[in-house]
């Protein structure tokens, strides 16, 4: 469903700031693949998701998504290919908009559209149905303005809203980091409900490396630009975090310095 073949990308080339970013990367996700993503800070994780996403150009390499190439497309081609959730929990919604209005847009997502603006009787009972699969009581609401809702229910609309036409691809990065310890759970739970019952092919970036572990079946450790690490299967179902720790020092040479995910444990 995604390979990536040498891809490469640095940032402020030729400067005092230069930073390579990705540095050869190769990877191949099969179809129902749901892979999450560690690494320090600076490895890579995030700007491997903008590169797939096309928020900004590849140095060199190529990208494809189910036998398309997409490695010199603009972002908003990809639109059609890829879902995504934020860190950010304002960044997936239209807060001014009401809560069908948003799903009315992401229904549309990829499709031509008309002058009219309308959502039609059925369309608002299956907005309903939706809504009710999240278990936060957002189907009684639909009329409210997104900006009312708080950041995990905001998340978890998000959530819906780029899975509502079933993409080749979905991109979590860092989804519930922003969010607190309860919401987070509860955020991750649907996560899970809508990958495996969609059988979404996903990569989800995360700071907690006991979520990395139990969620999904493939897990990718990254350091400096580079994917160190790659488990899947049983050997990943048995793994402690003080194996990954290990393993992370004995491909990289170093100790794993990041606090945030130190804390996770």
């Amino acid at each position: 469903m995604l390979t990536l073949t040498n891809v490469r990308k640095t940032f402020n080339r030729g400067t005092i700031n230069e930073k390579k970013a990705l540095n050869g990367i190769h990877l191949h996700l099969n179809p129902g693949d749901f892979v999450t993503i560690i690494g320090g800070n600076g490895a890579g994780k995030s700007t491997m998701l903008n590169m797939i996403a096309g928020v900004y150009p590849i140095d060199s390499g190529k990208i494809v998504i189910d036998g398309h190439n997409i490695s010199r497309e603009p972002e908003f081609k990809r639109a059609k290919y890829i879902g995504r959730v934020f860190q950010d929990p304002m960044m997936g919604t239209a807060a001014g908009m009401e809560i069908e209005e948003n799903l009315g847009l992401a229904m549309r997502r990829g499709k031509r559209r008309g002058l009219s603006w309308q959502i039609a009787k059925e369309e608002r009972g299956y907005y309903k149905q939706q809504l009710s699969l999240l278990d936060l009581g957002l189907e009684d609401r639909m009329k409210s303005k997104v900006g009312l809702l708080s950041g995990g229910q905001r998340q978890a609309l998000t959530l819906l809203m780029a899975t509502m036409q079933k993409p080749k691809l979905l991109l979590l990065d860092e989804h519930t980091a922003a969010l607190d310890p309860k919401t987070a759970a509860k955020v991750l739970e649907i996560t899970r409900k809508i990958v495996n019952e969609q059988e979404l092919t996903a990569m989800m970036v995360t700071h907690n490396m006991r979520d990395a572990i139990e969620i999904g079946n493939r897990l990718i450790m990254m350091h400096e630009g580079r994917i160190i690490y790659d488990v899947a299967g049983e050997e990943k179902k048995n793994l402690e975090v003080e194996d990954l720790l290990e393993k992370f020092e004995a491909a990289s040479g170093e100790e794993f310095a990041n606090d945030r995910m130190m804390l996770a444990k």
